[in-house]
């Protein structure tokens, strides 16, 4: 890949038109998954190079893209940011939102401005990871102790289309397009897991290979994925609610009966330490258990059933 010269898009009235016309910026989008032209499409931007070039790619790909910028107001100037986001949408011929939210530093900051972020751009936005964020979140994940699907890290599709580009890629668009982007200073802060993977594992794995291990871990992702799904599916076979099905099935197919069972429809699915509780209490090994969320998974005539904790009565899902 090679930086081009920029002087067709130096013309505001041009840039959408030259933007489509561009072979280069074809050839990236021959490895994005951006839904079909004219879908209305949700983008978060932050103004930096990745969601910046989430933007022009999603606009290039024909979508009806909406720019939404998110400020979580935990640095000085965070508002101003919306004004770059603003002007690069408007150059773009794209629509533009601007959200706040109120976060409070502290613990589990990192993980608390992304659910935010989240609920406000909506289950069905885009955002930009590439290939680079993709293998740090499976390092990130491994480290945190995650199974299959954890390890599957950040799923393909319409809501993920830059997957298959590299973070050299959206910055080198970005310089090529002459969009103006924004270096976030909490990127380098140490205190977030995922910057130190970035920072220091990251480069430290692709040494002790000898090569770039990026695609190497976004092709594992690929695969796990395939995996999940099957054990998904196959979990889906299963009545978890039924003890004696669920102590005569295979191990990885009763946890994933369970796992989906307890997550619900809540985000996040509970601790594998839970799960197999939960395995304990069909088997009879236990006599009940209580599970995050305030939950006490009990057994009765050969049938599991969910509960308040300290509740009484009728369970709450059975």
């Amino acid at each position: 890949m090679t930086e081009r010269a920029s002087d067709q898009y130096l013309g505001v009235d041009g840039l959408v038109p030259a933007l489509r016309d561009d072979p280069w910026v074809s050839e990236l989008l021959g490895r994005c998954t951006f839904p079909p032209p004219g879908t209305a499409l949700v983008c978060g931007v932050s103004g930096g190079p990745d969601s910046t070039a989430l933007l022009a790619l999603a606009v290039a790909a024909g979508c009806r893209a909406t720019a939404v910028h998110v400020d979580h107001g935990l640095r000085p100037g965070s508002a101003d940011e919306s004004g770059v986001v603003a002007a690069t949408a408007d150059r773009l011929g794209a629509a533009f939102r601007s959200e706040r939210v109120v976060l409070i530093d502290g613990p589990n900051l990192e993980a608390r401005a992304r659910d935010a972020r989240r609920l406000v751009l909506g289950p069905d936005a885009a955002t930009g990871h590439t290939a680079d964020d993709q293998a740090e979140t499976v390092l990130a994940n491994l480290l945190r102790g995650a199974g299959v699907h954890g390890l599957a890290g950040i799923r393909s599709g319409t809501g993920h289309p830059l997957l298959g580009l590299r973070r050299s890629e959206t910055t080198a668009l970005c310089s090529h397009l002459g969009l103006r982007v924004i270096q976030d200073p909490s990127n380098e802060d140490p205190r977030f897991l995922r910057n130190r993977v970035r920072a220091e594992l990251l480069p430290l794995c692709c040494d002790i290979a000898g090569r770039d291990v990026v695609p190497v871990l976004a092709r594992q992702a690929d695969l796990l994925a395939g995996d999940a799904d099957l054990l998904d599916r196959l979990g889906e076979l299963l009545d978890p609610t039924d003890a004696a099905a669920l102590a005569a099935a295979p191990h990885a197919q009763a946890r994933r009966a369970v796992r989906t069972w307890l997550t619900g429809d809540g985000p996040y699915p509970p601790p594998a330490a839970a799960v197999d509780r939960v395995l304990d209490v069909a088997r009879l090994e236990r006599r009940a258990t209580e599970v995050p969320g305030g939950i006490r998974v009990t057994r009765s005539s050969g049938r599991l059933s969910m509960g308040p904790v300290g509740g009484a009565g009728a369970p709450i899902q059975s």
